[in-house]
C-alpha cells in the first residue's frame, strides 16, 4: 500500500465549524469508505492489526500481486524469457507451488512434500521446478500454484491453533528449531523476490506494470 492510499484524518487547525462536518456523519462515511476499499481489496493488510494478521496478510498481499503478474497468459507468454535470465512467469508459478508445500511440509512438520515434488529427481535437475514448468500447460500451471496456497492455508491454520506464531517447526539448525513465525517471514521473502522479477517478465510480454492489483480484481485463492 502506497502512502497516498493512507487517508489523511484530522480538521485543519485554521477550519470554521461551518466547514467542519458533522462528526457521526464524517465517522459514518470515513467506515463506508473503509468497508468499501477493504471489499474491492480484500488482499491489502489491515492498517493496525494483529501480528498474525499482518504477517499473513502481507503473504497474501504478494501472493495476489505475484498472480496478477502471471495471470491470464496462454503457454507462450508463460513461457517467455528475458535476454539476460532463464526465469519464465511459468517457472516462477510452479517455483513458488513448490515453495509452498515445501515450506508448510517438510519445514514446519517434517512430511513428505507430496506430488508432483516427491518424485522428482532433484539430483540429477536441481531446477526441475523452474524447467519442468514448460512442459506443463496454463491451465495446470496455475492450478498447481493455487491448490499449493489452499493447502499452506490450512497447514498454517493448524500450526496457529497449536502454539500461534511460536509453534515450533520441525526445521532445526542444531538443536534450536525454527518457528512459525519464521517459516512464514522466509516465505514472505521469497515472494517478494519473485514478485519483482515477474513485473520485469509480464511487462516484457504485453507492456503490464504496476505496483498493486487494481481494486476488484478476482482473487484466485
Amino acid at each position: 500500500m502506497t502512502s497516498e492510499a493512507i487517508p489523511e484524518h484530522g480538521t485543519p487547525a485554521d477550519a470554521t465549524p461551518d466547514a467542519t462536518p458533522n462528526a457521526t456523519s464524517d465517522a459514518t462515511s470515513s467506515a463506508t469508505s473503509s468497508a468499501t476499499s477493504n471489499q474491492a481489496t480484500p488482499w491489502e493488510p489491515p492498517l493496525a492489526g494483529t501480528e498474525v494478521e499482518h504477517l499473513l496478510g502481507s503473504l497474501d498481499r504478494l501472493r495476489m500481486t505475484f498472480f496478477w503478474k502471471a495471470a491470464g497468459l496462454d503457454a507462450e507468454a508463460l513461457n517467455r524469457r528475458i535476454p539476460t535470465s532463464e526465469l519464465t512467469l511459468g517457472g516462477l508459478l510452479k517455483h513458488l507451488a513448490c515453495c509452498e508445500d515445501v515450506m508448510f511440509t517438510m519445514k514446519l512438520a517434517g512430511t513428505a512434500p507430496g506430488e508432483p515434488w516427491q518424485s522428482a529427481d532433484w539430483d540429477a535437475h536441481p531446477q526441475w521446478d523452474f524447467t519442468s514448468a514448460a512442459d506443463d500447460s496454463p491451465d495446470e500451471l496455475y492450478a498447481v500454484w493455487a491448490s499449493a496456497v489452499h493447502r499452506s492455508r490450512e497447514r498454517v491454520a493448524a500450526a496457529l491453533a497449536d502454539g500461534g506464531l511460536d509453534h515450533e517447526a520441525f526445521v532445526a539448525d542444531q538443536d534450536r528449531h525454527a518457528s512459525l513465525r519464521r517459516l512464514i517471514c522466509d516465505l514472505i521473502e521469497e515472494y517478494g523476490r519473485h514478485t519483482g522479477h515477474a513485473d520485469v517478465l509480464r511487462e516484457a510480454v504485453d507492456g503490464l506494470v504496476g505496483e498493486d492489483p487494481p481494486p476488484g480484481t478476482p482473487m484466485p485463492i
